[in-house]
């Protein structure tokens, strides 16, 4: 590779190793390719979309992200106008993005696939003009990721303690969305707690659902709850992350390149791959206007992802 330097924006919450185990094995994996690796830190003062801002400015050279899916996302908002290639170092619990891009978990791999120089242009989606990778939703799931993010701070991150997070939060959520749905053109009014965005077929996948023509068409799929009590809530929430879920009983899944959220209320918690901010509606999702580049493994570059 022609770049002998390379900025990593580095989010030292994520993962499981601490911030400055992640940031010495990547060092010392960039330098086994003669690159010198420089880090940018994600913390309460600087933001991903600050860092990624910072790295462009540094001129010419290897840019990457070093967190979760949240994380990543934050920082391909600003790469999407960028004819820059961004390397992936999965830090995240899920890794939803990676894993569909055939990007290893594991950090020295990770970066091997870096310094080889193989990229591919990714389609990525937009709700109201922010950036997602793999999912946006509204309703239940950010609730979910408020009270996840509590019990990570007490027991740690872990896969475990997402999927009770899920159990908790919905035991309590009692909230019902009157909505109205345009994909396409095609209007629906409905009401439900909770309807996610998926713009990842490996995702589907991992849920055991169906999709993926959809998102090979460039288009995105729309999970819709069934209006239902807590429990029943719950009930469907388990029938998803354990792959039995039944279309028409526990979800109802709508397809098209862009589609309109309408309701009543003018700001709601919406939820972009883990991260949850406040949003104004009416809420519209489409394809960002241009793709962003990745550094993937050949085997990953016509894969649909």
């Amino acid at each position: 590779m022609s770049s002998q330097r390379a900025i990593v924006i580095l989010n030292r919450g994520s993962g499981r190793q601490n911030g400055d185990q992640a940031e010495t094995t990547i060092r010392n994996a960039f330098a086994r390719h003669g690159i010198a690796a420089e880090f940018i830190h994600i913390d309460k003062r600087n933001d991903p979309k600050s860092a990624a801002h910072q790295a462009l400015s540094r001129g010419d050279c290897i840019i990457a992200v070093a967190g979760g899916d949240g994380t990543i996302s934050g920082v391909t908002s600003v790469m999407v106008d960028q004819d820059r290639p961004l390397g992936i170092i999965p830090q995240g619990t899920f890794n939803y993005f990676a894993r569909s891009m055939g990007i290893p978990e594991d950090l020295d791999r990770a970066v091997d696939l870096i310094a080889s120089g193989e990229s591919r242009p990714v389609h990525v989606a937009t709700i109201n003009g922010e950036t997602f990778l793999n999912n946006a939703s509204i309703g239940a799931y950010p609730a979910i990721l408020k009270t996840r993010e509590g019990i990570y701070r007490r027991w740690g991150r872990s896969r475990i303690a997402a999927y009770w997070s899920v159990i908790k939060a919905l035991i309590d959520f009692r909230t019902t969305l009157k909505l109205t749905i345009v994909v396409d053109g095609k209007e629906n009014t409905l009401r439900t707690p909770l309807v996610f965005a998926v713009n990842n077929a490996f995702q589907l996948d991992q849920m055991g659902l169906d999709g993926k023509d959809c998102i090979a068409r460039g288009d995105m799929v729309l999970l819709v709850a069934p209006d239902t009590y807590r429990f029943g809530l719950l009930r469907h929430a388990i029938a998803l992350a354990t792959g039995l879920a039944k279309p028409h009983t526990d979800y109802e899944m709508l397809c098209g390149s862009e589609i309109d959220i309408r309701m009543k209320q003018r700001k709601r918690y919406v939820a972009r791959d883990g991260e949850v901010s406040i949003m104004k509606g009416p809420y519209r999702l489409t394809r960002a206007a241009s793709p962003i580049h990745i550094y993937v493994p050949i085997a990953a570059k016509e894969a649909v992802r």
